[in-house]
């Protein structure tokens, strides 16, 4: 299941449950899309792969199926950060930043 991590782990902004503004890779790298588009040009830092709007959990189960929704799968409470330097970072995306997400 979607972990759906609380922060951006490049500049730390808030990405709650709900904001649209949350982007993540296929690892669930977690990055605020402003970070993504300026900074990251739509390549993880991680894993080199793109990234992709995080849907939104549904605050409770709109049907007769136990235990969804937020309440009952709430997101992470700790933070997370790249393990990368902000070097390590621009110098790894800017490897791929013109290069497809289809062909890295």
């Amino acid at each position: 299941m979607l972990e759906l991590r609380q922060n951006c782990e490049l500049c730390d902004r808030d990405l709650p449950p709900h904001s649209t503004e949350a982007r993540i890779c296929t690892y669930e790298c977690t990055y605020c899309a402003d970070c993504v588009e300026s900074r990251l040009h739509d390549v993880c830092p991680t894993c080199g792969g793109n990234f992709c709007p995080r849907p939104i959990r549904p605050k409770r189960a709109y049907r007769d199926i136990p235990k969804l929704g937020l309440h009952h799968q709430p997101a992470s409470k700790e933070r997370k950060y790249s393990k990368f330097s902000a070097e390590e970072i621009d110098r790894f995306c800017s490897l791929f930043k013109d290069v497809a997400a289809t062909e890295r």
